[in-house]
Order: C-alpha cells, then structure tokens, then sequence
C-alpha cells in the first residue's frame, strides 16, 4: 500500500524530459497565440474573453501534465514555466527590440477627442467598452480625451484634455495646502518670540 502511495505521488508516469519539453512548448504556444489574437484578451474587458482565458487554461492542461498526475511531475511541470517565464522576462527586458516583437506596439483609439474607429474594429473595441474604461479613469466624456492608447498589455490609458479629475483633485489640494501653509504662518507669528 505505502508503495502505491510512494509511486502516484513521487514517480513520474513519462521522461523527466518529456515532463520539461511539454510546458516549455505549450508556453511559447500560448504567448504566440496571445500575440497573435491581440490585446483584448489579455484585457478581460468582458466576461466572454475571461471565459475564454480561464477555458485556455484548462484546454492546455493535459498538454502540460501528458498522462502523469504525479506529484512529482506536477512540480516538475510548475518548476519548468516559472523558470521559462523567469528567462524570458530577464531577456525581453535587457531587449527593448524583443519586447516590441513579443508584446506588441500600443494602438490609439482616441486622438483629441475623436474615436479611430479602424483602429476599435482591428482590436475588436466596442465604445460602450471604451465609456467604461474611461469612467473607471475619471473622465466622463469620450470627447474630453485628449488621447487613449490601448496598451499591449491590455490596458487602456486615457490622457484627458483638461487634465481629468486626478489633475483637479491634485490643484484643490495644493490650494488647500496653501490656506493652511498661510494659517500656520499667521499663528507662528502670534506667538511670542
């Protein structure tokens, strides 16, 4: 019995190699595929494309773990891809060039208040998307964008004309600053010297 046990949890069912050579492998699969469809999946902008990344992630399970549900081999798995993404984070960082390759170029979707509808159709942006995005950063109003770019990461930075709520919420506290900078001087000068 104690071998039984012994065995599921700490032999390998297939070659240590064939163990590290699967999740490299679908590793690449997947960021080459994730490049290929674009920012939005990345983005999770709505509950189809979270669906379909958590579906992903369990499609390419059995490619990852072949037919060994050791614990062993599961550790062996886990170990590979943290020490692939490592390698590959510390290379695309020491390599602007590759970064662009891997992750992509931003893409405008708002110039001075004005939507690039060719560039919301190529990355499947809906505007009602956009509003969102744009609320969730203060700005109410799409044409109060000085500019948005649909990072490759999948987030949406928005550039307000006015400066949005951020810049006016950092100008009143600076005033208030101020008051009370002129209230504590004027009380410093009361008090005896």
């Amino acid at each position: 019995m104690l071998d039984a046990i012994y065995s599921n949890l700490f032999v390998a069912q297939i070659p240590v190699l064939e163990k590290i050579l699967r999740p490299v492998i679908v590793y690449f699969a997947l960021l080459l595929m994730l490049r290929v469809f674009g920012k939005r999946e990345l983005a999770q902008l709505n509950p189809f494309d979270l669906t379909v990344l958590m579906m992903l992630s369990n499609t390419v399970q059995n490619a990852i773990i072949g037919n060994d549900n050791s614990l062993s081999g599961g550790l062996i798995g886990a170990l590979t891809l943290l020490v692939v993404n490592y390698a590959v984070v510390r290379l695309v960082f020491r390599h602007q060039r590759l970064d662009q390759i891997v992750a992509g170029a931003p893409t405008v979707l708002i110039t001075d208040g004005k939507i690039d509808q060719a560039a919301m159709k190529r990355e499947l942006v809906t505007e009602g998307e956009l509003r969102v995005a744009a609320n969730r950063q203060g700005i109410g109003d799409l044409a109060n964008v000085e500019n948005c770019q649909l990072e490759p990461g999948g987030v949406m930075l928005f550039e307000a004309k006015d400066g949005g709520v951020a810049d006016r919420h950092f100008h009143l506290l600076l005033k208030k600053l101020e008051e009370l900078s002129v209230q504590i001087q004027a009380l410093n000068d009361r008090l005896p010297k």
